[in-house]
């Protein structure tokens, strides 16, 4: 799959994310992840700088002229940035806290933006060797190691609802989230979940509601809010608004993530 101003395809993205992911999950097997604290207290590890390095490296092999927005490279100020047509924004490991937990819920994250929307995406969840991807108006797949699939989401509103929910940003926001949807007449399921895998699972199916009720920032879900939408799922901020990229604040403003449009149009009717 190729789009026709590029001479690589998402296939070529796929490879670098699996490439990176190696390196990951070969520090996510030592004893020293060389944790250290960046300036918002979020940790960084050498897995996160291993990966952002392998990413960058194999971007510019396939294309030097397209800029790369990562939330481990220094940020590039909005003057500079705000004419470009085309840019790759990269998360090279979303989810840190949880690999240093070592849980095996943290992502690579891949998008081609073109003038503010995405095109192409890919998350990969290195722990499980999988990767899901995308392609505008094309359709969504989901990649193991044995088989590629297409993914949708699901196509039924019935009890229970599945909500998936931060394992760290959860507290009174999502609990009064949750007692809005139960108002539904619904049962709810919570699944603890945790970075852009959440958006991940709603696409292929095994969930209904992602609320994220604290500011993200562009990199955390360009790939995977896309992949939910090629999958015929949607979002929405709180605001009424979709979420454009390459914004002169990189960071989001809240959301709603809903395996359809009737659906979050049910629960925005309580909210």
């Amino acid at each position: 799959m190729k789009e026709k101003d590029f001479n690589f395809s998402i296939e070529d993205i796929i490879e670098i994310a699996e490439k990176a992911w190696e390196k990951i999950m070969e520090i996510y097997q030592t004893d020293d992840f060389g944790v250290e604290q960046k300036d918002d207290e979020s940790p960084l590890t050498k897995a996160d700088i291993a990966s952002n390095s392998v990413i960058v490296e194999g971007l510019q092999k396939l294309d030097i002229n397209i800029p790369i927005m990562s939330e481990e490279t220094t940020e590039v100020p909005y003057e500079q940035r705000k004419d470009w047509e085309y840019f790759r924004c990269v998360d090279p490991l979303d989810g840190t806290k949880e690999f240093v937990k070592r849980n095996g819920e943290f992502t690579v994250n891949i998008a081609l933006i073109k003038n503010s929307k995405p095109i192409w995406w890919v998350t990969g969840v290195p722990a499980q060797w999988n990767v899901y991807f995308a392609q505008h108006d094309i359709w969504a797949f989901k990649k193991t190691n044995k088989w590629i699939q297409p993914i949708q989401v699901k196509q039924k509103i019935q009890s229970p609802l599945d909500l998936v929910m931060s394992r760290s940003h959860s507290g009174e926001k999502e609990q009064a989230f949750s007692n809005w949807v139960i108002k539904l007449g619904y049962d709810i399921n919570k699944k603890p979940v945790w970075s852009a895998l959440k958006l991940c699972i709603i696409a292929e199916g095994k969930a209904d509601i992602y609320p994220r009720l604290k500011p993200s920032m562009e990199w955390d879900i360009a790939s995977a809010q896309c992949i939910l939408e090629v999958a015929w799922g949607y979002l929405q901020t709180i605001n009424k608004e979709s979420l454009d990229y390459n914004k002169k604040n990189l960071r989001n403003t809240t959301f709603v993530a809903t395996s359809s449009v009737k659906l979050y149009k049910l629960i925005e009717s309580l909210c």
